[in-house]
Order: C-alpha cells, then structure tokens, then sequence
C-alpha cells in the first residue's frame, strides 16, 4: 500500500534533474508534522548545550589547553552537521520539501565534512591523551599550538579532497529514474539510487571512502588508547592512574558511539529491502543526534574542570 502510494505521487511529480522531494518517515505521512515538536525541541537544545561548553572552553583562560580546545572544537562540529540537516528536515516535515540538486550536494558536502573532521578531532585527541600519558616529558615540545595546527591542516586537505571526489562525482550523474529521496537528507546512497544507468562503480567509491576512513581513523585511535591505557596501568598510581584512565574512557567512549551509530546506519541503509523506510528514518535521526546530544552531557558532567567552570556563576551567585 505504501509503495503505490509512493509510485502515484512520483507519477504525478515530473522527473528532474535538478530538484528532488525529501519524503521523511513516509509511513506516517498524515502524522508527520508531529514529529516537528520533538524534533525541533531536541535539535534546540543540543544546540544550547555545544554551545554552552564551546563558549566556557573559549572564555576561561585556564582551559586554553590542547585537550579542551579540541572538545570545544568537537561540539562546534556537532552544532555545524547537525545545523547542516535539521533545519531541512523541519522544513520537508512542514511540508516545503523540494531541494534543489546544487542543495543537495552542498548538504551532503557539510554533513559528510563535519563527520570526517569529528574523527580527524577523535584522532588529535587520542594523540594528545597518548603523548601525555606516555611521552610526558616531551609533551609540550610535541603538542603545542604550532603542531596542531599543522595536524589539523593535514586532516583538513585529507576530508576536503574525499568529500569533493564523492560530491563531484554525484554532481555527473543523470537522474531521471524519480526524484523522490525517502529520506530527511540527502545521503549518497539515497540519491545515486535515483540515477539513469549504472552507477554501480560509482556507488563503490562512496563506500570505499567511508569504509576507508572509518577503519584506518579507528584502527590509529584503538593503537593509541591500548597503549595508554597499558601505561598508565604500569606507571600511574591511585588519582593520578583513575583521572588518566576516566579522561581517556571519556574520550573512547564518545568517539566508539559515533563511529558504531555511524555503522549501523550505514548497514541498515544497505538491507533497505528488509528494513521499512521509517526504521531507516529512525537510525539516521539517532545518528545524527545522540552523539551530538550525548557529547555535551558527557563532557560537561565528567571533565571536572569543565564542571566546574561551568558552575562557577551559579556559585558566585549563591554565595
């Protein structure tokens, strides 16, 4: 039923080329527009609480150092990719849901940037924790403004010149198959879907690039924290061994759920046959926001001098 519903209203809307229809949750197209409250209502306040953190970070002095300096950085990405999709997700659910191709792929460029540079700031961050920790002497000749910066740099042109070859190459293709995305987002997969003739090859490059990425970015950062975590068990004693082993469990805990979030979407995007559209929607919505949502509280309520900079008002107030 919900497939000819869905191949009456591509009939009735002329192919394109260069305009799509996003088609969010369409299983529940006569209650969509509910699903804006919650939305919106989350989207907001995972916006606050980056910002909160980011502006605390960038405002006290004493947490001019490079490991807050790249969480702030990390939830200014989650404002930015989130920002990249929520607000033309709000805005199909209204109803208004026509995108342009040139749209499209400026969306699919920012989200996937904004990805890819959370994990070149996973990377930074497990150096930082593994020079620290197990290269303490030399710590400040190794991380220090100048170096990160060049790191930062180095991962930039590295996102940059992945995310352009895939948009590039999503730019060359005809589409004229239907111009429905059943989606909140214009993902790759989604929207090559729609393409005239084979796109097989292309499609693989997509996958590669991710799959790529993902791999080698976990596999330097699971080498890192073994090794940290190995001494840190031999070296460090009592507060000193707990503060290493909580900050470095802080770190591997948010980057292992964005990384896992983004597995499994992937996966259940690849077995759409035996996974309804709206399950599909769901795992997209719990990628793109839980770890945004769950960054800001973990590092906000487990990073003790981030707590406390952040209680600092309320206690000058009470007192």
């Amino acid at each position: 039923m919900e497939n000819g519903n869905l191949q009456r209203l591509s009939q009735n809307i002329s192919n394109s080329h260069s305009e799509f229809i996003l088609l969010p949750f369409p299983g529940v197209s006569n209650h969509r527009q509910i699903l804006i409250i919650p939305f919106f209502l989350v989207y907001s306040v995972l916006v606050v609480l980056n910002f909160i953190i980011s502006y605390t970070v960038w405002w006290e002095k004493t947490l001019h150092t490079p490991m807050y300096i790249l969480i702030a950085l990390l939830l200014l990405l989650n404002i930015i990719g989130t920002t990249a999709v929520m607000p033309l997700m709000i805005q199909s659910l209204l109803g208004q849901n026509k995108v342009s191709l040139s749209g499209c792929l400026s969306q699919m460029f920012f989200v996937y940037s904004a990805t890819m540079f959370k994990s070149v700031v996973f990377l930074l961050m497990a150096f930082d924790r593994y020079i620290a920790i197990c290269r303490p002497l030399r710590y400040h000749n190794i991380i220090n403004q100048n170096s990160l910066f060049q790191m930062w740099m180095i991962g930039l042109a590295r996102n940059c010149l992945l995310v352009s070859v895939v948009v590039f190459l999503a730019s060359r293709v005809q589409y004229c198959r239907s111009n429905i995305i059943l989606n909140f987002v214009c993902e790759y997969g989604a929207l090559l879907s729609l393409a005239c003739g084979e796109v097989f090859k292309i499609q693989m490059v997509g996958v590669m690039v991710r799959l790529g990425v993902t791999l080698s970015d976990v596999t330097v950062l699971l080498v890192c924290y073994v090794k940290v975590l190995r001494t840190a068990l031999k070296i460090a004693a009592g507060s000193a061994r707990g503060k290493a082993l909580n900050t470095c469990g802080n770190h591997l805990f948010v980057a292992l759920t964005v990384y896992t979030c983004g597995i499994l979407s992937s996966i259940l995007y690849k077995v759409e046959e035996f996974i309804s559209y709206d399950f599909q929607n769901l795992s997209s919505v719990i990628y793109f926001l839980f770890p945004a949502m769950a960054n800001p509280v973990i590092y906000g309520l487990r990073i003790t001098e981030i707590k406390d900079c952040l209680m600092k008002p309320w206690k000058k107030n009470f007192l």
